[in-house]
């Protein structure tokens, strides 16, 4: 069986993407010097390398990163070595022009970007096998292989082809799933508009049409592009199992919910060996260090709750966003190790030294530019050293608090048109219920809406549009035993076809909410709504309302204005031993807090209130011990209160009652027991 951590590695994973090819070969070992100065461990290898190492039709040149792999295993590198196939060279797309994308609008993409693949086509397939099985033959037991990286951001620029190969492909994939064509019509209710499919050989891709098409379509096709990444990562990684047997097997993930919307990671994550994720700050004002704990509690989910790792992040400013701020001093360590405290087991970068020539050359890097001589890179060095005093955290597990559940079918069912709202946004509704959770200090864990929730004391359901019975039922069972729901609204409204459920909405949750929604009845821009509560409280709501009809539950806030004026708001139903609420508007953070509040107390988790706003603290526990990181992300200096005493790792100081963490700075103790 696979390694399920890097092979060789018996410290925290530090370094970044490697692309030596970029300079002149005697710079090879000014960066393996610098390396050593910084405390690298692991660097990533041949990513894009593909027209480097088969520079015509099946002639190879290897002999670059044989002597790269071998100064790299000299110096005590670790490698991370990817399957270049994200790249096909120039020469592949001149023989093979079918194999570049098509969009829905039948326009095909030209060469000299990245990513530019149909996964269909046949001939890329044979190709990324071929090269594949070359590497894994060359380097399968190289002493410096520590695991396997195939492909790079599946998903990520292009997803879907909407080629012929592709329909005909799509049209394969459709019989393996449904059996027949009447199956097909029944899940996609064809009967409506005359869409009714004779045989499977009449069904193409979405393509474009005169006005909206069918959304089960859309939605199955969205499947379809996935799985069909998926089955070609299957394909690579097999091949890698078999001829370099141990030697685990990676792709790396974009779980930002902003970052990637195209990929079902709960799939993904069962196929790797080691889970893996790429992130980067999204600079448009709000507070980025929140969204980087989300990412990264979502990639530890996705990973079942094991160690993960950080494959790419930047060390200052990115380069393809609107405007690129840089980090501020001391940032670069706060989330790296914001990341490490969820659980990664490392911090990596895109990518090890600036590039001079190409489309990311203003993108931030490990050795910048300016060299050694810059503010970058004493902090990487830095952040070496830290991450050189953390070894022992290796294998022990982030400790959660709440769940939040969260399902990309669904996601990708509510994006798509003719829904009662475009302002609606389920990704708005998960940041906000999450920002909520962080702000009250809780650590969450991410889960599919079918998982066991019996170990949470809260679950969070903050936009699940799409729900199958299955789910529906599961919840139930989980507020019957005592657990305690929190729904929003939306939610529940449709099976994995994008069919309403039979009767009165939310149909998989009805029981579970004890009401029912008569109608919807969605905002204009900058129309708001208040809602009471008998305790005189007063909650504003925009976006979103409905006519809730409470069959049990009790009404807990109600509406004042607006068309729903005297309908429920916010109820809470009693079932069985726990507790389920219903919110049927878009509450700001005042009404999430004090919606969250209650639903905690009814959880009966102790408040955190001795903890400052922006300072979290996470634990990991496993074998080696118990461990508390303490982020300060402040211009204050903060103190927070530990159940014991214990020695902080960074500074090799011992430490009781209050913790001093330092404005902007990151302190992890062993504590003691």
């Amino acid at each position: 069986m696979p390694e399920t951590t890097p092979r060789g590695l018996t410290r925290l994973a530090f370094g970044g993407d490697y692309n030596p090819e970029q300079w002149p070969e005697s710079v090879w070992h000014e960066d393996v010097r610098l390396m050593r100065e910084a405390g690298v461990t692991m660097v990533s290898v041949g990513i894009f390398s593909w027209a480097l190492l088969e520079p015509t039709p099946g002639a190879y040149d290897f002999g670059w990163l044989d002597r790269l792999l071998g100064l790299l295993h000299d110096n005590g590198v670790r490698v991370d070595l990817g399957t270049p196939t994200v790249a096909p060279p120039a020469w592949f797309y001149r023989t093979h022009p079918e194999a570049l994308p098509v969009t829905a609008e039948g326009v095909r993409y030209e060469f000299g970007s990245r990513a530019a693949i149909c996964h269909s086509n046949a001939d890329y397939r044979a190709a990324a096998a071929t090269i594949t099985t070359r590497l894994a033959e060359r380097y399968g037991d190289h002493p410096a292989l520590a695991m396997w990286h195939v492909h790079n951001e599946y998903g990520v620029p292009v997803s879907a082809c909407y080629c012929d190969s592709c329909a005909a492909h799509f049209r394969r994939w459709l019989e393996t799933t449904y059996g027949t064509v009447d199956a097909v019509n029944d899940a996609w209710g064809t009967a409506f508009w005359g869409q009714r499919y004779a045989d499977f050989g009449q069904i193409n891709p979405p393509r474009l049409t005169p006005t909206v098409g069918n959304p089960a379509q859309a939605l199955d096709y969205k499947r379809f592009a996935d799985a069909t990444m998926r089955e070609n990562f299957v394909m690579e990684r097999d091949i890698l199992h078999r001829l370099s047997p141990g030697v685990p097997v990676t792709t790396n993930f974009m779980t930002a919910l902003s970052q990637c919307d195209s990929v079902d990671y709960w799939a993904w994550g069962r196929e790797v060996d080691i889970v893996t994720n790429d992130h980067y700050l999204i600079t448009d004002g709000r507070r980025t260090h929140v969204n980087l704990a989300m990412a990264a509690d979502l990639t530890r989910s996705v990973a079942g709750g094991a160690p993960w790792l950080l494959l790419e992040h930047s060390t200052s400013g990115v380069n393809w966003q609107p405007r690129n701020p840089a980090k501020a001093p001391g940032q670069m360590a706060r989330n790296s190790l914001g990341h490490v405290a969820r659980g990664s087991e490392g911090a990596m970068f895109f990518q090890w030294r600036q590039s001079r020539r190409g489309a990311e050359k203003f993108h931030s890097a490990m050795v910048p530019h300016g060299g050694t001589e810059t503010r970058v890179w004493r902090e990487v060095v830095e952040l070496g050293s830290c991450l050189g005093s953390l070894a022992q955290i290796r294998g022990t597990r982030t400790e959660a608090d709440v769940a939040m559940l969260w399902d990309w079918h669904s996601w990708w069912a509510q994006s798509l048109a003719w829904r009662p709202s475009e302002d609606h946004d389920a990704r708005e509704r998960a940041d906000a219920f999450y920002e909520t959770l962080y702000d009250r200090h809780l650590t969450v864990d991410f889960a599919h809406p079918e998982a066991d929730l019996s170990s949470y004391p809260l679950v969070v359901v903050p936009a699940l549009y799409l729900m199958t019975r299955a789910a529906g039922d599961n919840l139930r069972a989980y507020v019957e035993n005592g657990g305690t729901l929190v729904v929003s609204y939306f939610s529940g409204i449709v099976d994995e076809h994008d069919a309403v459920h039979e009767g009165s909405c939310p149909g998989a949750l009805r029981d579970v909410l004890g009401l029912t929604v008569e109608e919807f009845s969605p905002l204009l821009p900058g129309e708001r709504v208040r809602v009471t509560g008998p305790d005189g409280s007063e909650l504003g709501g925009d976006v979103w309302t409905e006519f809730v009809v409470p069959r049990g539950a009790e009404t807990v806030w109600t509406y004042a204005d607006g068309l729903t004026a005297g309908h429920p708001a916010v109820t809470r139903h009693r079932l069985g031993e726990g507790t389920a609420w219903y919110v049927s508007t878009r509450l700001g953070a005042d009404g999430l807090d004090a919606l969250l509040g209650r639903a905690i107390e009814d959880a009966r988790i102790a408040p955190r209130t001795d903890l400052p706003r922006d300072v979290e603290v996470v634990r990991r526990t496993g074998a080696s011990g118990s461990y508390l990181f303490a982020v300060n992300h402040t211009v204050t200096d903060a103190k927070v209160p530990l159940d014991t005493a214990g020695t902080e790792l960074l500074t090799g100081e011992r430490t009781a009652g209050r913790l001093p963490v330092p404005a902007g700075a990151v302190r992890v103790v062993r504590l003691d027991g």
